[in-house]
């Protein structure tokens, strides 16, 4: 794939490509909230966890990779993103992991790999720590899990292009259209306090992890993925070059070939 958009230019205008007509789209009830949800693919199951204020679709240029390496692709939009709704509870990432774990019961999933993209890298490493048996292996990009791992947001083009896909695609997906400046403050509270896991608590963490971050990601300190690295048992560190928090829509070769490395590793032991 051959597809490069370092200044999220072509995302911004046209968002990533859809999902496969053969993708199944299905939904349930849990906790408050309407959970959406998708298939597609034969094999192994990946559960696909995507970014605060983005939705399952964002990861449209990793989903052909996946079912082509023999996966089956499941994208979950968190609650309150894309097409799931929310009730008045807080945002959570122990919440939404409770959602994952709804839709995997929903699907007979009794362990799955995770990929998480920032927001969905905190939602996949919850639910391992509270629930290892049902994770196979958690590749971790472009997210902290403590406060003290982000920077200082630095407005910028890039991410006011994304912001902008964001908002068009709530308009678009949301049962609230007109609700998305409450939402994103409510994310926003959410990721000002949340995660907030020590480092004892990571040391607790037994499944296998790849902590993953962009060379010039505009959220995350790079010291504190080495600190990750360093401190969830066994977890293995990958930078990938000339590429921000959006890699996965930057450079999806770049993003895709590492993705599956580690997955087709985990998948040979």
């Amino acid at each position: 794939m051959s597809i490069e958009d370092l200044d999220l230019s072509q995302f911004h205008a046209s968002g990533a490509p859809p999902l496969p007509s053969t993708a199944v789209e299905s939904w349930l009830e849990h906790d408050g909230a309407q959970i959406g949800y998708a298939t597609c693919g034969d094999g192994p199951a990946v559960i696909l966890l995507h970014g605060g204020l983005g939705h399952a679709g964002n990861w449209g240029y990793q989903v052909p990779a996946l079912i082509d390496a023999g996966y089956t692709a499941v994208l979950i939009d968190s609650r309150g993103h894309g097409r799931s709704t929310r009730d008045n509870q807080p945002y959570s990432y122990h919440l939404m992991a409770s959602d994952v774990l709804a839709v995997m019961d929903a699907l007979n999933l009794n362990q799955a790999y995770f990929a998480g993209w920032s927001d969905g890298a905190c939602t996949a490493l919850v639910l391992a720590s509270l629930h290892p048996a049902r994770s196979a292996g958690v590749f971790f990009f472009a997210c902290n899990m403590d406060p003290s791992g982000t920077k200082e947001m630095q407005p910028g083009p890039v991410i006011d292009r994304c912001f902008s896909r964001h908002r068009q695609d709530y308009a678009a997906l949301s049962a609230t259209p007109e609700e998305f400046d409450d939402f994103v403050a409510s994310v926003s509270e959410m990721m000002r306090t949340q995660p907030n896991y020590s480092a004892d608590d990571l040391r607790a963490i037994h499944v296998p992890v790849e902590i993953v971050l962009g060379e010039y990601d505009e959220f995350i300190k790079p010291e504190h993925a080495v600190y990750l690295a360093n401190t969830v048992p066994g977890a293995t560190l990958t930078i990938l070059p000339g590429v921000s928090h959006f890699a996965p829509l930057q450079r999806p070769a770049l993003f895709n070939q590492t993705l599956l490395s580690f997955l087709n590793r985990l998948r040979a032991e």
